[in-house]
């Protein structure tokens, strides 16, 4: 069975290059600004993956006295050469020059001009459209691809929760890394007699939090978690808390465990381990090894029987679970008297371990370990 050929569509001014703030186009060559690590990725994808390249931009106007098509042509020609002194090629170059008000369909988000990628022909499930507007993620949905919004300085205010498959991300760093090695997202749904747990983890994502346990503290630890390790982590149960907080707390950590576990995947490229950190009065180290053998070492006491709505006895129980369902090495030590920032101290810390143990380097893509498998 012949394989779909998969596509990147990109977009030019604010993905590719520069694109100037009032004018928002680029029409002379002092103007040509390269976005960072735009030329060495898109070498690294040309080497290494079998993406079509497809530049697909609105150039408003293009070939009118306001937007002559020789100061396009320009720019465009400049810029292909030095793509190409870089060893990057494109497939095929799509230019749209009608302006928004002409509402034509040739314009992005529409796809009159893509027909030839619609034909069957193309995995577009598997393709992606990459660009820095919301347009780009419209038309995303309609060729049916994922959508890379790009978003330099890791915020955007643009809000793609009506966008499927669609997703922020900071650099062509991080869009390379995507590309080449796939999502990291762990996804598990727990359900018992005593509760039901629904965990979603994406460890390269921008540290969004959506928490609600029915334990405000533990809420706030677990929230610790998401912010610090950089993931984007939701996290809602349902648990007997008439009873107590036992099963609340030790079956979330059971199923955050095996979301970390199936996020990892077969964990090639990562750094593998992972860190200290102050925290006022306290100091709380916490080591990891995402190495597939558990062991929690947990170095720690408290003087008080609750912090906040949460029993400090369960913080054993919780590193503990959490260790087993992720099959880690978790070892953990505090020093300090004030019980909340020690507790808080170690889930920061843990966060941040995490952080650097689930660390990516798609340029040395292999197992970290002399066993061959991990």
């Amino acid at each position: 069975m012949e394989t779909k050929k998969r596509a990147l569509f990109i977009d030019r001014d604010g993905t590719l290059i520069v694109e100037p703030p009032v004018t928002e186009q680029v029409d002379d060559l002092e103007q040509l600004e390269f976005l960072p690590g735009v030329l060495r990725n898109l070498y690294f994808l040309r080497q290494n993956t079998t993406f079509e390249l497809v530049i697909v931009s609105n150039q408003d106007g293009l070939g009118t006295p306001d937007y002559p098509q020789e100061n396009f042509d320009r720019v465009q020609n400049k810029m292909l050469q030095i793509f190409e002194s870089e060893g990057v090629t494109f497939d095929n170059i799509i230019i749209d020059v009608t302006r928004e008000e002409e509402h034509s369909p040739t314009r992005k988000p529409g796809t009159a001009l893509l027909t030839q990628y619609l034909n069957g022909d193309y995995d577009l499930k598997n393709s992606y459209v990459i660009g820095d507007r919301l347009t780009d993620m419209q038309l995303a949905n309609n060729l049916g691809c994922h959508g890379l919004l790009l978003t330099p300085n890791g915020t955007s205010t643009f809000d793609l929760s009506s966008y499927e498959h669609c997703r922020n991300i900071p650099s062509w760093d991080k869009i390379t890394e995507l590309l080449f090695a796939g999502e990291r997202i762990g996804e598990v749904r727990r359900t018992t007699k005593e509760t039901d747990i629904y965990v979603r983890i994406d460890l390269d994502g921008n540290g969004v939090c959506d928490i609600t346990t029915g334990l405000g503290f533990f809420d706030h630890m677990l929230e610790q978690i998401g912010r610090h390790s950089g993931s984007d982590l939701t996290i809602h149960v349902k648990g007997d808390l008439q009873v107590d907080e036992h099963h609340t707390i030790e079956d979330t950590a059971l199923a955050l465990g095996q979301a970390l576990h199936q996020a990892l995947g077969d964990k090639r490229g990562i750094e593998r381990y992972g860190f200290s950190l102050p925290m006022d009065d306290c100091l709380c180290s916490v080591s990891i090894d995402f190495g597939g053998r558990p062991w929690l070492v947990f170095d720690a006491t408290f003087q008080r029987e609750k912090i906040g709505d949460m029993p400090t006895e369960m913080f054993l129980h919780f590193f503990k679970s959490l260790s087993d369902a992720a099959q880690m090495n978790l070892n953990i030590k505090a020093e300090g008297n004030n019980e909340h920032h020690k507790i808080e101290g170690i889930f920061k810390a843990l966060a941040k371990a995490i952080h650097m143990a689930v660390r990516r380097d798609i340029h040395h893509y292999q197992l970290p370990s002399t066993k061959g498998i991990l």
